[in-house]
């Protein structure tokens, strides 16, 4: 039976310590493993590392009543094995002089004295959870030359199984192994070795804050959010099942072979989490413009928790409250303004003012303008135009249009953008998709649809993706004319003309857009060949709006959005009827999106 803590922890320990000892210029058979923990996860990783030539003899185990050697007495069987000649009378003791320290045990066992007197060089997992037997700053302020692994996601070289037993699942899956041998296990353990050794990809740098990742002392192992994990690990655990005779159904041709992977999961399968780690980051505060509303409250709530934004609820306070005080959410000091309430009525006049001198020139009078503030989108939006907050989270109960009003007139569209569009993202098996416009403009000319192309762009890019954009249509490339088709042609010029850096090609038939083999055989000239297209822009909203809903509904593809592009701040727009999911991430989208238009 293969177990996740048991055997997932012993094969990424492993691999850990094949690179921790490359680094640190020592052979497995030459050194001294002190292991404070003697349950089944420990076993197994012994068991592991012997199969790496470690030998019994050079192991030293601490069980809660200490020392495992052979003149105690009273030792349980599965023990035994471990029970050696030397007698250590402490932990401490035995730690003296040893190369490497595995612990899976539990926080505090170790202190600083007892890292000082390790050997040079010293390999230190402390795999404890949630505390490891030694704090990690605790342990790198006593040793300059030390290398060391936890369990924990907030230091370097995290021992997490999930970089290990989804990917070695696959591959036994995948060819029908009978079960999950020592080679299978082996095989994924140098697997995961070589990978952090290899250049780490932009979009895991990218993923982590723009952290500069190479092989060393903090990357003995590759990050959990990487996404070569997949098509390293779970061939290798493939060939190791064929070559030890268990699998039923070989796989002959490997490179078709990574490619399905690829496909099954999708290149950016972690896109969702990247955003969630983005956005804790430098979390924001958003205001929730219709917080009388129990799936707003609730997506407030698990935002709050996750620590993605800090809320600023928006309507009258005694049904908030009440609110939260039914359904038992967990909103302690969380912030409640009622706009209409006689304590805004000073800073609705100051909004009242302000957005008089924006829109005077528009027909507003003073009075309407201060009236207006009693408005929640209207004062909402204020409140991010004047920095109180960063973002808004509106149109649960609302129509698109009487949403996106106050934001257009209020906060305005950014620099160097005439019209704003919607872009809603898909979670797909290929990676995230992006559709555009899916919500604003009726029906784009040419010139407005490469605006829109190029907004949609940005907007992907800012995500760290890159955008590869097909325009699409009912024509390829000139096979049919008519408006549509030939005002999505004139586009791709207009785009390719002014942003000749864009992958972007059209007019194109979705088919042909999104399968390489379709597009190779018959117009093996477009710029999308091999591209894999990731970004579509749709002639008018009605095909935009209606193919995003028809894979929502039919196919139960995961959408985020619509994102609102070319503001000037933070704004976003709810699906009228949103689910307590969908809201949260509309959040984590603002988040991200008041991170990208105000650094600071």
């Amino acid at each position: 039976v293969f177990h996740d803590d048991q055997h997932g922890t012993a094969i990424i320990s492993a691999a850990a310590l094949l690179n921790a000892l490359e680094l640190a210029d020592k052979s497995i058979h030459d050194i001294r493993l002190v292991v404070s923990g003697a349950g089944a996860a420990a076993m197994s990783c012994i068991d592991l590392y012997e199969q790496l030539g470690l030998t019994l003899n050079q192991v030293d185990v601490f069980d809660s009543k200490g020392h495992i050697h052979a003149g105690r007495e009273g030792l349980d069987p599965s023990k035994q094995r471990f029970a050696g000649k030397r007698h250590f009378e402490s932990l401490e003791a035995a730690m003296k002089g040893a190369d490497v320290f595995l612990g899976l045990s539990k926080g505090g066992v170790v202190q600083g004295s007892m890292i000082q007197g390790m050997a040079a060089n010293p390999i230190v997992f402390a795999l404890a959870n949630p505390d490891p037997e030694i704090p990690y700053d605790e342990a790198l302020a006593v040793r300059s030359d030390i290398i060391m692994a936890t369990g924990r996601s907030d230091h370097p070289n995290q021992v997490n199984n999930v970089l290990g037993f989804p990917f070695i699942f696959r591959g036994a899956l995948d060819v029908r192994a009978t079960g999950i041998n020592d080679a299978m296990k082996l095989a994924a353990v140098h697997a995961i070795a070589e990978l952090a050794k290899e250049n780490v990809p932009d979009e895991v740098a990218e993923a982590y804050g723009h952290q500069s990742f190479v092989f060393g002392r903090d990357l003995i192992i590759p990050k959990p959010l990487d996404p070569r994990l997949i098509s390293h690990i779970a061939p290798a655990v493939a060939k190791a099942a064929m070559e030890s005779g268990i699998a039923k159904a070989p796989i002959h041709d490997w490179e078709a072979y990574k490619v399905e992977l690829l496909d099954r999961l999708g290149h950016d399968n972690g896109f969702s989490r990247t955003l969630s780690e983005r956005a804790k980051k430098s979390p924001k505060r958003v205001v929730f413009a219709e917080a009388d509303h129990y799936r707003v409250l609730k997506a407030a709530e698990q935002t709050a928790e996750e620590g993605i934004a800090q809320p600023i609820l928006l309507g009258r306070r005694s049904v908030i409250e009440r609110l939260i005080e039914e359904h038992s959410l967990e909103l302690p000091n969380v912030e409640i303004i009622n706009p209409r309430s006689d304590d805004e009525l000073e800073r609705r006049q100051e909004f009242g003012a302000a957005f008089f001198q924006r829109r005077m020139r528009h027909g507003l009078t003073s009075r309407e303008g201060e009236r207006l503030m009693r408005q929640r989108n209207y004062f909402g939006a204020m409140l991010v135009q004047t920095g109180y907050a960063d973002a808004l989270i509106s149109g649960l109960t609302r129509t698109y249009p009487s949403v996106i009003r106050p934001a257009l007139q209020v906060i305005g569209k950014a620099d160097g953008v005439d019209k704003v569009a919607g872009m809603y993202i898909l979670e797909t098996k290929r990676g995230p998709m992006f559709f555009a416009d899916t919500t604003v403009n009726v029906n784009p000319t040419a010139e407005e649809i490469a605006s829109i192309a190029a907004l949609t762009a940005d907007a992907v890019r800012k995500l760290r993706i890159v955008p590869r954009i097909a325009l699409l249509s009912y024509s390829n490339f000139g096979s049919a004319g008519g408006v549509d088709a030939e005002k999505m042609a004139k586009a791709t010029v207009l785009l390719k003309e002014r942003h000749p850096d864009l992958i972007v090609d059209g007019e194109i038939q979705a088919n042909f857009a999104l399968n390489d083999e379709l597009l190779s055989e018959s117009f093996p000239f477009s710029t999308l060949h091999n591209k894999r297209v990731n970004t579509l822009i749709f002639p008018n909203l009605s095909a935009g709006n209606i193919a995003y809903k028809l894979l929502q509904e039919m196919a139960g593809i995961e959408v985020q959005g619509p994102v609102l592009l070319g503001m000037r701040k933070s704004f976003h727009v709810l699906q009228m009827g949103s689910s307590v999911r969908e809201i949260h991430d509309m959040v984590r989208l603002a988040v991200v999106d008041a991170q990208i238009k105000n650094p600071a």
